[in-house]
């Protein structure tokens, strides 16, 4: 429901910030006061068409934002637009903006944040019917229509369970159908997966493999250079000569000199253990260098091999993957999908198995939902004729139009047709109205506009008054044409509707204004030159003299009548 109205700059209110409550609310006033504009403002909230002409003049800009408090019924479908949007806050409360500026781009936002129009719409349309603004009232939304019977006949979960069937058809289906185009290039692709499979199966490739042999090449490529840098380090270390005498002889003497020193101050004797290390590192080093230049050799025949396996890395990586280890899971994810080629035609047959199987349990299903659709269709024809008759609509009947249609890829029917079907079923459904005799029936959006239009839609709002989730109803023409006895019916079946629904109603009887839980007066008033559009609400006595001066005065006969409609309802 809407919590809360405002309004700026927009027509001629200058300010509006209306607070609404639950229950039936009237606005009263005279003709021209603005009334209407406040259903212009809220339809635009719900996205509908803005021109800049509805600036208030000298205004740059026109503000309208509505605070909407969420209930259970409606909750489920306004998550599942926003929240892939991020617009999803507070599942309590939900706020709607639109900026109409003079020049320049109008903006829609929910939250606060700029949206698509098209999504205000659609979210718009879940949280308010407006009478008289067909592109709003949920009811002349076709689609509408399937779902408000089956709430009225109280199988949602039945149709859920379908739902559930449905899907899963749905997805056996598509599997069976990629599986299909796959067999169709199956042969082709299957020689092309053995194929790759084989080149990677071929190269016995090894994890690691490539850096050794990048390490192995660098040692045969530099294998003179290296040779000579080991007899040179050896020569050093181990040999020498007159002129350059071998690092092992210089620390021989050495050692002999920390002996001496040792003898002399035997403080010093870890220093002769420490050079006896160091002189046993010293002729390991060279033993291992001697080794290493003993076992160098060049063999260009081993170099030309591992250039050559290092070409086929190179080869299958640019094919396959940039490491050995992508070039590996590549030849698994292919293994795979040739074993599903290969194995195609049983999973075939196994999914036209289980798609035959679900579209029979699917047939059931809708069958039996379309039985309790057909016997709920009369109980709802006959609720909302009878309501009609109490709103002086006696002559109009109302019907429920379920339609299937045929198709050759549709559900096979236990009666052997097979039917389009969808996931709701296989019915179409549609409600129509013939206002007069004689005239035929026609779907609800072609209907007349006017007091006879919005009588119907009261008529429906009451039959389906738990069966439609929409929060908030407006009425703006539904007394045109009606008398003050009339308008006392509507007033009772406003406030009965209003037990569940939030309505707000305009209206020039006082016969129906009476029957308003709340009651605000639209008046126009001239401030500074200007002409401003004022809402207040009326209780007590300012109530009693509204109506008094809707009934033809302020005397004190009108003030009694007034008194005596309060009283009367």
């Amino acid at each position: 429901m809407i919590e809360e109205l405002r309004i700026q700059n927009f027509a001629i209110i200058e300010r509006l910030e209306l607070p609404l409550r639950p229950g039936l609310t009237v606005f009263t006033g005279e003709t021209g006061a603005g009334k209407s504009i406040i259903v212009d403002a809220v339809s635009l909230l719900l996205g509908g068409r803005a021109e800049s002409v509805m600036v208030r003049a000298a205004a740059s800009h026109a503000l309208l934002e509505a605070t909407f408090r969420l209930n259970e019924a409606v909750r489920p479908a306004l998550q599942a637009l926003l929240e892939p949007e991020g617009l999803w806050d507070d599942p309590r409360y939900l706020t709607l903006g639109r900026e109409i500026r003079r020049q320049g781009r109008h903006i829609a936002r929910i939250n606060g944040r700029a949206v698509s129009l098209n999504l205000l719409r659609r979210v718009g349309q879940r949280l308010v019917d407006i009478h008289g603004q067909a592109e709003h009232l949920s009811l002349f939304r076709v689609p509408e229509h399937l779902r408000l019977l089956d709430r009225f006949a109280h199988l949602e979960e039945k149709v859920a369970a379908y739902r559930q069937t449905y899907r899963r058809l749905q997805s056996v289906r598509k599997q069976w159908a990629a599986l299909r185009q796959q067999e169709a290039e199956a042969a082709r692709r299957a020689d092309f997966l053995a194929f790759q499979i084989e080149e990677i199966h071929n190269a016995d490739l090894q994890p690691g493999e490539e850096e050794r042999l990048r390490q192995e090449r660098e040692r045969l490529a530099h294998a003179e250079t290296l040779a000579e840098q080991a007899r040179q380090a050896v020569f050093l270390l181990d040999e020498g000569n007159m002129e350059a005498p071998a690092l092992t002889d210089l620390f021989g003497q050495v050692s002999e000199a920390l002996q001496t020193i040792a003898q002399i101050d035997a403080s010093q004797a870890a220093l002769v253990e420490e050079a006896t290390d160091l002189a046993d590192q010293l002729a390991d080093l060279a033993r291992r260098l001697r080794d290493y230049a003993e076992n160098i050799e060049f063999d260009p025949q081993r170099l030309d091999e591992i250039e050559e396996r290092l070409s086929l890395i190179n080869d299958l990586k640019r094919k396959y993957g940039a490491t050995i280890d992508e070039i590996l899971a590549y030849a698994r994810r292919a293994q795979a999908e040739l074993d599903t080629l290969t194995h195609a035609e049983e999973q075939l047959a196994a999914l036209e198995k289980e798609a035959t199987a679900l579209e029979a349990d699917l047939a059931r299903q809708a069958e039996h939902l379309s039985t309790q659709r057909q016997e709920a269709a009369t109980r709802l024809a006959q609720k909302i004729e009878a309501e009609l008759q109490d709103l002086r609509m006696a002559a109009a009947r109302f019907r429920v139009q379920i339609r299937q249609q045929p198709a050759d890829d549709g559900l096979p029917m236990p009666d052997g047709q097979r039917l389009a079907f969808h996931d709701r079923g296989v019915d179409q459904v549609e409600f129509l109205l013939a206002p007069n005799p004689g005239e035929g029936f026609k779907p609800l959006a072609k209907i007349a506009s006017g007091g006879e239009s919005a009588r119907l839609m009261l008529a429906l709002k009451r039959v389906l008054v738990l069966a439609d989730p929409t929060l908030t109803l407006i009425f703006d023409e539904i007394d045109q044409g009606i008398g003050g006895r009339l308008g006392a019916v509507v007033g009772r079946k406003l406030r009965a509707l209003a037990r569940h629904h939030q309505v707000l109603v305009i209206t020039h009887l006082p016969q129906l204004a009476a029957y308003g839980d709340h009651h605000f007066r639209v008046a126009k008033q001239v401030r500074q030159g200007r002409t401003v559009t004022v809402v207040e609400p009326l209780e007590g006595e300012a109530r009693v003299q509204e109506l008094a001066q809707m009934l033809g005065g302020e005397d004190e006969e009108m003030l009694q009548s007034a008194r005596q409609l309060l009283l009367s309802t």
